[in-house]
């Protein structure tokens, strides 16, 4: 799938990148690998399902303000399963 969430840069420098992403229901991130350890804030209460290159598919359940943390590396693709808009904002240590 390509990316049809709309990604918005609210920060850059040498340090970190600061993402905001807004996805209407059943928008995707499209596949992308994650070249830094990054930290996702839920901004809204959403649904997504996370696929992996292999077709692996993993429900969460994102609960504003519940941030989560993962190392980079990690490949797939993020889809809004929800019912509604989801807006999360993805904070990458470079």
């Amino acid at each position: 799938m390509t990316t049809t969430a709309r990604a918005t840069v609210q920060n850059e420098d040498e340090r970190v990148r600061v993402t905001r992403w807004d996805f209407e229901p059943q928008e995707s991130t499209g596949r992308h690998v994650h070249e830094h350890d990054y930290v996702v804030v839920p901004v809204t209460d959403g649904q997504t399902d996370v696929i992996t290159p292999d077709g692996t598919v993993t429900s969460s359940q994102l609960r504003a303000g519940q941030s989560y943390a993962r190392p980079a590396g990690g490949e797939h693709e993020v889809v809004n399963t929800g019912a509604a808009p989801l807006t999360f904002i993805e904070i990458e240590l470079k």
